[in-house]
């Protein structure tokens, strides 16, 4: 009998912890949100201002690791952003229209 599996879109997922995460991720969001436990633990947080420079470091490692569509995460989308911006591009143009500098006369 010819049997045929579909394999499900979301099957890469389950190699990310807790289906989010890969070890790096983990890691800066971890050191994020201990960073913000330790200076809510050393900053008076009874003014906005320390307030939020205390919960700044577990925000902004939140942020990176958040996932986003067509990409793993907002560090990646970065990280591709930097790397196409600051590359030199080379494109070679080829399809059913390229000549190759040659100009086809002869009909």
């Amino acid at each position: 009998m010819n049997q045929s599996f579909l394999i499900p879109a979301n099957s890469k997922k389950s190699m990310l912890i807790f289906g989010l995460f890969n070890e790096l991720d983990l890691g800066i969001f971890i050191v994020g949100v201990i960073v913000s436990l330790v200076l809510l633990m050393l900053l008076p947080v009874d003014q906005l201002l320390y307030a939020i420079i205390a919960i700044a470091p577990g925000c902004a490692c939140g942020f990176l690791v958040m996932p986003i569509p067509n990409y793993h995460n907002v560090r990646t989308f970065i990280r591709i952003a930097f790397t196409f911006y600051t590359t030199r591009q080379h494109f070679i143009w080829r399809g059913w229209c390229f000549n190759n500098g040659k100009f086809d006369n002869e009909k």
